[in-house]
This record gives structure tokens, sequence and C-alpha cells, in this order.
């Protein structure tokens, strides 16, 4: 390992753990290729509004077995 990426990882483990998630993120998706994220992220910022409005009240959830129920119904599952 190169001295410049032994100072690199060394001040990458200080970082807090969420900031090492994104750098882990972005440093895999160099190497898949897959730089443009921005649907991921735009789930991502939809399932983080959704919880938001969820924990505030602002819309109540749906019983598990109330919502496979239907989708099993939908999809024909169901004898």
């Amino acid at each position: 390992m190169s001295p410049e990426l032994q100072k690199i990882e060394n001040e990458a483990l200080l970082l807090p753990p969420e900031d090492r998630e994104i750098l882990i993120q972005k440093l895999q998706q160099s190497l898949d290729g897959s730089e443009n994220n921005d649907i991921e992220q735009a789930w991502i910022q939809e399932a983080e509004e959704r919880y938001s409005n969820y924990k505030n009240g602002i819309t109540k959830g749906i019983p598990g077995d109330k919502i496979f129920s239907e989708i099993r119904r939908e999809l024909g599952w169901q004898s």
C-alpha cells in the first residue's frame, strides 16, 4: 500500500460511520461504473419523506397482513 493510500485510509477511518458509508458507496459506484445514481437518491429521499410523514402522524401505516393479502389477491395467488 502506498503511503498516500495509507494516509487516506487512516483519515477515512476517523470519519463518522455515516460519512464512511457514503464514501464506501461512492467508491463502489466508481468501480461499478454506475456513477449516475440520481434514481437511487430520489428513492432514498422519497422513503425518508414517507417515513417522516408516518412518524409525524401525517400518514398512517397499513398492517402487514392486510397489505400482503391485497398483494396476493392482485397477483391472483389467493385460493
